[in-house]
């Protein structure tokens, strides 16, 4: 079994226990056949055999995806199998993640959701992501797309810019009784839209925001987006999926913009003026570090340019992004 194999392996059988040695040895792994990371690493004279804590692991500044190939393989050299690529929707550079294994991408966002809510069987999913739809590489609409799939049933899809047929939707599988449970999944400008022109009621709903105004609206906080959603949809709470181009894992929120990170992933916060200052909580704010186990074949270890808290227990809020970055399509203020 070679070395890659064996970390695959024991990413299936990951668990709270396992994760910071996992994580070590996942460390270990990339910083020598991660090419980009290990000149990183390098350059900040970091010796690899000295880090023990995961405060300790050098975080990738999350702009490296948008200037390198950053890929860890050794059997297939810099083979893969799909580029996701995020919107650009700031100065036109694109982060692009190569993704070696799609199945193991597309298997592990449904074990995520599944654990946090239920099986996608339950569920009849409306997809209301225009500006992800309109462009090529965006794994939103992988994942969106994989789960429409795993409801088996042909109630759920993609809307581009009809809103009328999705209300129309919604309440006919209201008037026929279905058992499945529906889930509007939706980008944020597009949901502003529709609680805002149709003042639907759907209180039998899911709302899933994926937050990003993409450049239609202004930006707002979080909470007045939710708060405009919940009077224009009759609903009491609005959840939230948190996840970027750059990492294959995903965190939900069900209330009050807080996340709870899956079983492969870590928020941790860092001091802004010194981003090698890494706590693993801090009533202040600061930057996100996360760690993504799933990204066995990438990089697992991504400083982000979002502003947050993170709390004891490991969830976590997003206040917003640094002034010197662009906006990204998963976030929603300019902090």
């Amino acid at each position: 079994m070679s070395e890659r194999e064996r970390l695959f392996k024991q990413f299936d059988a990951l668990n709270v226990e396992n994760f910071q040695d996992f994580a070590l040895e996942l460390f270990q792994y990339q910083s020598k056949y991660n090419l980009v990371y290990k000149k990183y690493i390098d350059a900040l004279n970091i010796n690899v055999d000295s880090i023990n804590d995961l405060r300790s692991i050098p975080f990738l500044p999350i702009e490296f995806f948008k200037q390198h190939k950053i890929i860890t393989q050794v059997e297939n050299g810099n083979s893969y199998e799909t580029i996701f690529e995020s919107s650009g929707t700031g100065s036109g550079l694109t982060s692009q993640h190569f993704v070696s294994d799609l199945s193991h991408y597309l298997n592990h966002a449904q074990d995520i959701f599944e654990r946090q809510y239920s099986s996608l069987n339950d569920y009849v999913i409306l997809a209301l992501l225009p500006s992800y739809l309109e462009r090529e590489g965006s794994s939103l609409v992988a994942m969106v797309d994989e789960f429409i799939k795993k409801t088996n049933t042909s109630d759920s899809g993609f809307y581009l810019y009809d809103l009328k047929e999705l209300v129309r939707k919604v309440e006919d599988l209201k008037a026929k009784g279905s058992e499945k449970k529906i889930i509007v999944w939706g980008v944020s400008f597009a949901l502003l839209d529709l609680a805002e022109n149709y003042k639907v009621d759907f209180s039998d709903c899911t709302i899933m925001e994926t937050g990003g105004m993409k450049g239609r609206r202004k930006e707002i906080t979080r909470e007045e987006l939710h708060g405009i959603l919940c009077d224009g949809m009759n609903v009491n709470t609005i959840h939230s999926e948190y996840g970027m181009t750059e990492l294959l894992s995903q965190s939900y929120s069900k209330e009050n913009g807080v996340f709870h990170p899956s079983h492969s992933m870590k928020i941790m916060v860092r001091e802004v003026n010194d981003p090698f200052d890494i706590k693993y909580s801090d009533k202040r704010s600061g930057g996100l570090n996360v760690i993504d186990l799933a990204n066995i074949d990438s990089c697992a270890f991504i400083e982000t340019q979002d502003v947050g808290l993170v709390n004891e227990d490991g969830s976590f809020k997003v206040l917003g992004r640094f002034d010197n970055s662009d906006i990204r399509g998963c976030n929603l203020m300019v902090f």
